[in-house]
């Protein structure tokens, strides 16, 4: 994990970021077919968010992933992201990932034409509130010695 800190003189400002490994690769496959299909990032909410500024997936500030498009495909485990909020650096990426039996989520952001063999990290982030039209990704990351949790909503688009 990289944290850079900045004293300011009215605020505090930590850049947080997180890959890890996964435990289990056996699939949740309810969970995934239930993930299938486009989806926009409606919110990124975190405690201090005032304060902290999360670099969420060492691409950019997690509020420039808010309103963001995720597409799914759930029978090979493949999809996009694509950033496109004014006032942020343009982004899309193709992604692998899939749920394991353990409720996480195991993503890759993968450069154009890369296979997903060939990237060795990754993120883990859990899965709460899935529903047909909503889910949350949740990242554990450390501000100041203190695990915090940074949850990015997720609507369905269609």
């Amino acid at each position: 994990m990289k944290k850079v800190i900045l004293l300011c003189t009215l605020a505090v400002l930590m850049f947080a970021c997180k890959s890890t490994s996964a435990t289990s690769t056996k699939t949740d496959r309810k969970s995934q077919v239930a993930m299938k299909g486009n989806w926009v990032i409606s919110s990124v909410t975190y405690p201090g968010s005032q304060y902290v500024k999360v670099n969420s997936f060492q691409i950019a500030d997690s509020e420039c992933f808010v309103g963001s498009n995720w597409k799914f495909v759930s029978n090979n485990n493949k999809g996009t992201m694509a950033l496109t909020k004014a006032n942020c650096m343009a982004f899309s990426s193709p992604i692998t990932w899939f749920i394991n039996d353990d409720g996480l989520f195991v993503l890759k952001v993968l450069n154009a034409g890369e296979k997903a063999r060939k990237v060795k990290e990754g993120y883990i982030l859990y899965v709460a509130n899935q529903t047909e039209s909503s889910f949350q990704l949740i990242d554990k990351i450390d501000v100041a010695g203190k695990m915090t949790d940074v949850v990015y909503q997720f609507q369905k688009v269609n």
